[in-house]
């Protein structure tokens, strides 16, 4: 019995002695991969920040572009009418050869309505550009920090 006890004593002495020794040669490899993996997980967490804030920014993008399509889809037919118009106009005034003064009075009207409505129509096209201008560098000024 007591040879039994020397020799668990013995044995269980040599087994710290080892994991001591185990130990102290691990441990400056385990605080490093502690680090690491705490730098990862950190960063791990910025990425899905970033990755939120992009996914939302890029849905309020999809809601403008919705809108802007919307309104695209509005004002196309309009175009479509004042060209037509201006067209018709065209034709007409090519096809006449003589008016009285009443006749050029009115198609003179005419045609100033016809480009006092195409002077709003462009007003309108030139906001609609500088809002998707405007959208445009809002998604890459968006999208330019999360490269970084």
């Amino acid at each position: 019995m007591a040879v039994q006890k020397i020799r668990s004593g013995l044995v269980s002495r040599i087994a710290r002695l080892i994991d001591f020794r185990i130990e102290e040669r691990m441990r400056d490899t385990i605080r490093d991969l502690t680090n690491r993996v705490n730098d990862l997980e950190h960063a791990t967490a910025d990425h899905r920040r970033r990755l939120d804030a992009a996914e939302s920014g890029l849905e309020h993008a999809r809601g403008d572009l919705l809108w802007t399509r919307a309104e695209l889809d509005r004002i196309i037919p309009h175009v479509a009418a004042q060209e037509a118009q201006l067209e018709t106009l065209r034709e007409s005034m090519v096809m006449v050869p003589r008016a009285d003064t009443k006749q050029v009075a009115e198609a003179r009207s005419l045609i100033e309505e016809i480009q006092r409505q195409h002077a709003q129509i462009r007003v309108r096209l030139a906001g609609i550009a500088r809002y998707e201008d405007r959208l445009r560098r809002l998604e890459d000024n968006r999208l330019a920090p999360s490269a970084q």
